[in-house]
């Protein structure tokens, strides 16, 4: 692998691994369309800024617009409003490892569109992996009607993360830019949360204390446009199912958080099902 392809997947495993209990500690006072919308906000200027360094162009045509509208609705409000409304249920941990299965729903959809049949294997990590998910969330269930609740989130957050994939390796294969084309889709984003808020009846507060203005800016710079930079500049020079190996790692990581900070307590069917959706991953891996 090329060293700036490694330096990408660094970049996206610290992103992904520290962004979640930062998103934790988002919930409560604020409606979590609301703290995304001040997340966007600030976010797309300083993707614009980065596209302007790199010499991109933001200036495009009505019909490259539409990409930017499918990406914002996808990937930067519809993503991330079902997660965080899903990280009220269970521990920001468990959220991490559900979006890992990413890397399965993206090549399953990458057969769906190109009308394949998805290899023997990618298959058999597919059902390896979501089966990790199932053990892996099966005590939280047991223990609480919430879980439920979250996992079908978590799940429909993952299934538009993952057309938003394709709408992004889609708009580069095209010569579309990707800090532009990452600025415009976060202002998007952010036209739509602004909008569903005002038809919920959301107040556009700000929890001041240090705790959530610390998570607004980590999840800003650093989960926002660092994260999502490296990611998305993966998908156009490896593909979307390349790009998603990503999600081997980070879930692990953001599980040691949640046990150091949210209580979280390893159990036997934890390690097993974690097991399995890492064991998913790395055959899914084999498997290309």
């Amino acid at each position: 692998m090329r060293l700036i392809n490694i330096l990408l997947y660094a970049g996206v495993l610290f992103g992904w691994s520290t962004s979640w209990l930062p998103l934790s500690w988002q919930l409560g006072v604020v409606a979590p369309e609301i703290s995304l919308f001040w997340r966007f906000l600030m976010a797309a200027p300083v993707m614009a800024a980065l596209a302007f360094v790199f010499g991109e162009t933001l200036s495009f045509n009505w019909r490259m617009h539409w990409r930017f509208a499918a990406l914002g609705l996808c990937i930067f409000s519809g993503n991330f409003a079902l997660f965080y409304h899903a990280g009220s249920g269970v521990v920001s941990g468990l959220l991490a490892v559900v979006f890992s299965t990413a890397s399965f729903v993206n090549v399953v959809m990458g057969a769906i569109i190109g009308r394949t049949w998805p290899p023997a294997l990618h298959l058999v990590a597919a059902l390896v992996g979501i089966g990790g998910v199932a053990i892996l969330y099966w005590p939280e269930l047991e223990m609480s009607d919430a879980a439920l609740q979250s996992l079908i989130f978590c799940l429909f957050g993952t299934l538009f993360f993952c057309t938003g994939n394709m709408v992004s390796q889609n708009s580069q294969q095209h010569g579309i830019p990707v800090f532009a084309s990452t600025a415009w889709g976060m202002l998007y984003g952010t036209c739509y949360l602004g909008i569903f808020s005002v038809l919920m009846g959301h107040e556009f507060t700000i929890e001041f204390t240090t705790r959530y203005f610390g998570s607004l800016v980590w999840l800003t710079i650093v989960s926002s446009v660092l994260t999502f930079s490296c990611y998305l500049m993966l998908i156009g020079r490896i593909g979307a199912s390349r790009a998603a190996y990503a999600t081997v790692v980070f879930p692990v990581f953001a599980l040691l958080l949640s046990a150091n900070f949210e209580n979280y307590h390893w159990s036997l069917s934890g390690m097993i099902g974690l097991g399995f959706v890492l064991i998913g991953n790395l055959i899914m891996i084999r498997a290309r």
